[in-house]
């Protein structure tokens, strides 16, 4: 079993005015962060190639233990470096909770996400949000996995954003609040992400009015970065025009459904044009 990971707080920002041997501490730890860092992307590697095989094979392959135990072994050597690194925690946790590794506990990776989600790491926040949201006898989840969702969506995780935005869309365990939902949907659909796009364009041909926050921040957007108003989604587009981008967002992160209802709106158009 891994020992106890402890999160050690981090030393005050350096300065060019910061004695000698702050500034060696410092040095220090950068140097202990890159050579995490690049345990992490070693194993990250190995992880990514059990990804792509893993659905044509079964979960305990014996094939996938030489990557899983490298994988492993190297997000355990970037704790080692840095024991203050939250993506290390966070990806190690994932190995003992989702995979079939050599050495596997349950217990150690629940620990390790617990651990990444208080020192602040999003991917661990919206994770264990999701998982706390399964029943449990033991403790108020709903409310937890509220929390860990709140604190995943400050740091605008497009996942968490999604999934808050879905919670305020149906009232689930909060109180129902489509403004909010919409907001949620834009700045996650903003980021890429698929099924906030098309939650978000569908709301809009069912006639769901923007709520003023977002009107306002998109007008301030695009005085700012001096973008077209298709790009910037300006309150005087209609909801057919302003749908159809976000469907385009979702057919450019390779959603089918994206396509779909680009090639709906392009038969609607067609119809009315005709008429």
């Amino acid at each position: 079993m891994l020992r106890a990971l402890l999160w050690r707080p981090a030393v005050g920002q350096c300065t060019a005015a910061a004695p000698f041997s702050q500034l060696m501490l410092c040095r220090g730890m950068h140097s202990r962060n890159k050579k995490a860092m690049e345990f992490i992307a070693k194993g990250y590697s190995a992880l990514q190639e059990v990804d792509r095989v893993i659905d044509y094979c079964e979960l305990n392959d014996k094939r996938l233990i030489p990557l899983l135990r490298a994988a492993k072994e190297q997000f355990e050597l970037a704790l080692e470096a840095d024991n203050s690194n939250t993506h290390a925690r966070y990806w190690l946790s994932k190995l003992h909770l989702k995979y079939h590794v050599p050495g596997a506990n349950k217990a150690v990776g629940a620990a390790l996400l617990v651990e990444a989600a208080e020192m602040g790491d999003p991917d661990a926040q919206y994770e264990l949000g999701c998982r706390l949201r399964v029943e449990n006898d033991y403790v108020q989840s709903d409310q937890q996995a509220f929390y860990y969702l709140e604190k995943a969506v400050d740091q605008l995780h497009p996942g968490a954003l999604y999934l808050l935005g879905a919670v305020y869309l149906t009232g689930d365990c909060v109180k129902q609040d489509v403004s909010s939902a919409l907001w949620c949907f834009h700045r996650a659909s903003e980021k890429g992400h698929a099924g906030a796009a098309i939650a978000y364009g569908s709301l809009l041909l069912r006639g769901v009015q923007l709520p003023e926050t977002l009107t306002k921040f998109n007008v301030k957007k695009g005085f700012s970065n001096r973008k077209s108003r298709k790009d910037t989604a300006s309150p005087e587009s209609s909801p057919v025009e302003l749908a159809r981008q976000q469907f385009e967002i979702a057919a450019n992160a390779g959603c089918d459904l994206g396509l779909k209802w680009l090639q709906r709106l392009e038969k609607e158009e067609k119809k009315l044009l005709s008429s």
